[in-house]
């Protein structure tokens, strides 16, 4: 049987991501109010968007977290991608408001003010989204979490903008030249886009029950060819990610002749193995005879499976 990974641990991580979002906010609306800078409040923006988004993650966490129930017998994990999509429009929104407030000020071009401090609450605001973006990123690809990776990745796109924000005061400090301010929040714009272009893109994957990464599906190849010396073959490997869990389906064929105890004692052996390969993942095993033609069926796609020399 499958050793089913809990997602309630994982809600520590996007009430995390609040507590860091409420703080950058904060910063951030302050060093806008001393400075006048469109860049950090643009950057403000995306902080807004932050908060949207780990309130999410934490919802949809919840309901990833569900035990698998008569309407959804494999469980809640796809709820994760939602919480990727969504984060990914809430990026495209404040990419707009950002362009918006950019197009402002470069017809109305405004002096900054106190722009040294604004840069170093910037900067101290870049270093929180830095940490806890990183941190969110580790976990999620430890629990293969969407949500935890999608807000660890928007987090470092906050901390990119945020750079290039400080870039732009200091610039500006420099050279005098106030229209640097709008021109780089144009830029942070169109770096937005293309994060939130990829949330969504690779969220609707998860939905369409993609299949493992190359090297999963290789693992589980290599498993089932270190059985081919027991006299059975097997095809059709097919899998699939849902959110966190993993699945595969094969055909196992056998010599006609076995009985159902020493059929399944093979497949039971299989599956451990596998389990020690890639815990949790769940194999559907089908078991055939190998005299018979018909289980020599083709599929379109399937995942190679090497013959053990």
């Amino acid at each position: 049987m499958p050793v089913v990974d809990s997602r309630a641990g994982l809600k520590k991580y996007a009430w995390l991501s609040i507590a860091a979002a409420v703080v950058t906010i904060s910063m951030k609306m302050v060093a806008w109010r001393m400075t006048g800078s469109v860049g950090l409040l643009s950057d403000a923006a995306e902080s807004v968007t932050n908060l949207a988004a780990a309130i999410m993650a934490l919802l949809m966490l919840r309901v990833a977290a569900r035990p698998p129930d008569d309407d959804h017998q494999f469980g809640h994990d796809k709820a994760e991608y939602f919480s990727a999509a969504v984060e990914g429009m809430l990026i495209f929104v404040a990419a707009v408001l950002i362009i918006i407030s950019a197009t402002q000020r470069l017809l109305h071009p405004q002096p900054l003010e106190d722009a040294p401090v604004g840069a170093v609450i910037a900067t101290l605001a870049a270093a929180v989204n830095g940490t806890v973006g990183s941190i969110m990123i580790r976990a999620g690809k430890k629990h293969r979490s969407p949500t935890l990776d999608a807000d660890g990745k928007h987090l470092w796109t906050d901390v990119v903008t945020s750079v290039g924000v400080v870039v732009a005061i200091i610039l500006v400090i420099i050279t005098d030249w106030n229209i640097l301010d709008p021109i780089i929040a144009f830029v942070v714009g169109a770096n937005i886009i293309v994060t939130g272009v990829k949330l969504v893109r690779d969220s609707t994957k998860g939905l369409m029950d993609v299949t493992l990464p190359d090297e999963e599906n290789q693992v589980i190849a290599k498993v089932l060819a270190s059985f081919s010396d027991r006299d059975v073959l097997f095809h059709g490997l097919r899998t699939r990610l849902s959110g966190s869990q993993r699945f595969a389906v094969v055909d196992i064929l056998v010599p006609g002749q076995w009985t159902v105890a020493r059929s399944h004692d093979l497949i039971e052996e299989v599956e451990d193995k596998m389990q020690t390969v890639l815990p949790g993942i769940e194999m559907q095993i089908h078991l055939e005879p190998k005299e018979d033609p018909r289980a020599y069926g083709d599929y379109e796609v399937e995942v190679p499976i090497p013959q053990q020399s």
